[in-house]
């Protein structure tokens, strides 16, 4: 073991000096951060020191503007991708985020500690036995056993367990004060290599029961040290007179302590520790034996705790993932094609090459069901990220709390409700891509945590004391005109610049009448299939009627009216006029009035539409912004309209 003196040489901070006893060490803004410093570009979760062999490395956790290391006058950059870190030397001196005004700079100093722990006893791993030995209480002691093992069995989850051991431990040891259960950090706990976390502590009431501290616990570590170092049970007493003057052990005002480890087979799994904090010398090898027998009985519940709540994770996982897997399937063999050739799809799907490859974040602007979520998913599978989920969530679907869980994800007793962990869709869709359907809905504190994820990379699920790193490409979308959003100050305006790099505006059914004809004959196949109901096609008559129609609710209202039109068909038959929608055929009533005669398709429906843009620009006196609209297009589109019919 070592420890590190780490000296703030920057900033309002400059001159302070942090000693640490610990395997690793975080720095970063985080209040949580072992090193937490003051300056604006230094991220939550920054950089991290790890003790390895026979020096330290340093680490940097994805930082947003950089790590590196001034050595002879030299500056090398922390690589975040290196497997290992880089190793500190002597004289070296850390720079975060480009040092000051901005950043920090660090000095390290790494020396080892020494263990000056007076250990009066300890027990090998394979002397714990299953019953205390050479004690009047042996008979008692059995039965207290007997009863707490019954405590133990009947708990539930990880959390559960351990805090039956824990007060178990106080009831079998009745001079006993604290005791705490020290587990190994997994890595899905976001720990390391050498990383032991307390996980529980119990101390003793005034009515000689355990309950939860009402203040932090301090852990002596050098006890937990020796623990898994020598692999046995330690005896440590008379902190004050015999030599125990460690820092951790005087800090925490322990008198007397007993460390056993909980093991399963070769491994140790954690430590139970329990303290005297009020007298000297209250502990002997009786309470080290009857520790051993609890540790004992309990190795087995918390292994086995600890690998159904792994078995529970993975299995949430893996329903989540094979949800949305089956959601991607059902959206690439139920139309995900893209489906058009006017020049405006066509000018939209040369845009989506352009971005597909990149980490930009696209904003995919539109009506309602002009097929803004195809688009998106457009993007995700043309691009390398296509190997991943796809992603969707309407951000009007649901309640504001439910929503943040809904992406961030939430912890177990975040909130009331919250029974279990849960993991958000940013952590489902890692590596690949999330869709956000209506992002203008979201609300303003929930597009301050979105923002923090574009810009770090990171989310904070609710209820949880540390960042995740996520790669996640996001696709934003709005029906309505963002930046009136941002000026009437229902959406942030920074987070706007970030969502808008690069903005895809997918057309109107109106402004690509063309495509039509396609999209129907693309319903008609895919429906037919569906319901297993094959007709004989669309009659020409139809055909006019649909593309003459204005379609204010765009690609999913025709979809919707071709079901429509399978549905009341007879098998075989052709799909006539009279089975149209009666807003749809309301159409031919105008193609009477505007006297089209016979000829192609593309003639009758610009008679139609000559018709239509005259009369609107008769019935308001010239008038081309009322004309527009009245029709429902802009000026711009009215003008284009009036150039592609020659009457401009």
């Amino acid at each position: 073991m070592r420890t590190f003196r780490i000296e703030i040489l920057t900033g309002e901070q400059a001159g302070t000096v942090v000693e640490l006893d610990s395997d690793r060490v975080r720095i970063g803004s985080a209040r949580s951060a072992d090193v937490a410093l003051a300056a604006p570009l230094v991220s939550e979760h920054h950089a991290l020191l790890v003790v390895g062999g026979e020096g330290a490395t340093l680490h940097d956790t994805a930082s947003a503007h950089g790590t590196a290391i001034v050595r002879d006058g030299a500056t090398l950059a922390v690589d975040p991708t290196r497997e290992g870190g880089v190793p500190l030397l002597a004289g070296d001196e850390i720079v975060l985020a480009g040092g000051p005004p901005s950043g920090a700079r660090l000095r390290v100093q790494v020396a080892p500690i020494e263990d000056r722990t007076a250990v009066l006893g300890f027990t090998p791993l394979g002397e714990l036995t299953a019953a205390p030995r050479g004690s009047d209480r042996a008979g008692e002691l059995l039965r207290v056993i007997g009863s707490v093992q019954r405590d133990i069995a009947l708990a539930e989850g990880l959390d559960g367990v351990v805090a039956a051991v824990a007060s178990a431990a106080l009831e079998l040891v009745p001079r006993a004060t604290h005791a705490t259960v020290v587990l190994r950090a997994e890595p899905s706990d976001g720990g390391g290599p050498g990383d032991w976390v307390p996980v529980v502590t119990r101390v003793r009431s005034a009515d000689g029961r355990a309950h939860p501290p009402d203040a932090a616990v301090r852990l002596t570590r050098s006890v937990v040290r020796r623990v898994v170092r020598e692999r046995g049970a330690v005896l440590a007493a008379d902190a004050a007179g015999e030599g125990l003057e460690t820092e951790s052990l005087l800090g925490a005002s322990i008198r007397s302590t007993i460390g056993v480890p909980l093991w399963r087979g070769e491994d140790i799994l954690g430590v139970l520790q329990v303290d005297n904090r009020d007298a000297p010398a209250m502990f002997g090898d009786v309470e080290v034996e009857v520790l051993g027998v609890l540790a004992a009985h309990a190795s087995l519940a918390v292994a086995n705790a600890r690998l159904i709540q792994g078995l529970q994770a993975a299995e949430l996982r893996l329903e989540r993932e094979n949800a949305f897997l089956k959601q991607r399937e059902r959206a690439r063999t139920g139309g995900a094609e893209i489906v058009g050739t006017s020049a405006a799809m066509r000018a939209l799907l040369s845009q989506i090459d352009r971005v597909v490859d990149t980490r930009v974040t696209v904003l995919v602007e539109g009506e309602t069901g002009t097929g803004k979520e195809l688009v998106a998913s457009a993007i995700h599978h043309r691009s390398r990220r296509r190997g991943k989920l796809f992603v969707a969530q309407n951000c009007a679907a649901l309640p504001d709390n439910l929503l943040e869980s809904e992406l961030f994800g939430h912890r177990r007793g975040a909130f009331t409700g919250a029974t279990e962990d849960k993991k958000g869709l940013f952590e489902v869709a890692d590596g690949g891509t999330l869709f956000l359907d209506e992002v203008t809905e979201m609300p303003l504190a929930l597009q301050a945590k979105l923002l923090r994820v574009l810009q770090e990379g990171e989310i904070r699920p609710l209820g949880a004391t540390a960042a995740r790193t996520v790669d996640v490409r996001i696709v934003a979308a709005c029906n309505r005109e963002l930046e009136g959003e941002v000026r009437a100050g229902r959406f942030r305006e920074d987070l706007f610049y970030r969502l808008r790099v690069f903005p895809l505006r997918v057309p109107p059914l109106r402004e690509r009448t063309e495509d039509v004809p396609l999209l129907a004959a693309h319903f008609l196949a895919r429906y037919s299939r569906e319901f297993g109901k094959g007709v004989g096609g669309f009659a020409q008559q139809t055909l006019e009627l649909l593309r003459a129609y204005e379609w204010p609710g765009n690609v999913r209202e025709l979809e919707n009216e071709i079901q429509r039109l399978l549905l009341q068909a007879e098998p075989g038959a052709l799909l006539t006029p009279e089975l149209l929608s009666a807003g749809i055929r309301r159409v031919e009533g105008v193609v009477g009035a505007a006297g089209v005669t016979k000829g192609t398709l593309r003639e009758m429906v610009e008679q139609v539409e000559r018709h239509l843009v005259a009369e609107s620009l008769r019935e308001h006196g010239g008038n081309k912004t009322s004309a527009a609209r009245a029709l429902g297009i802009t000026r711009e589109g009215l003008h284009k309209k009036l150039r592609q019919l020659g009457m401009s």
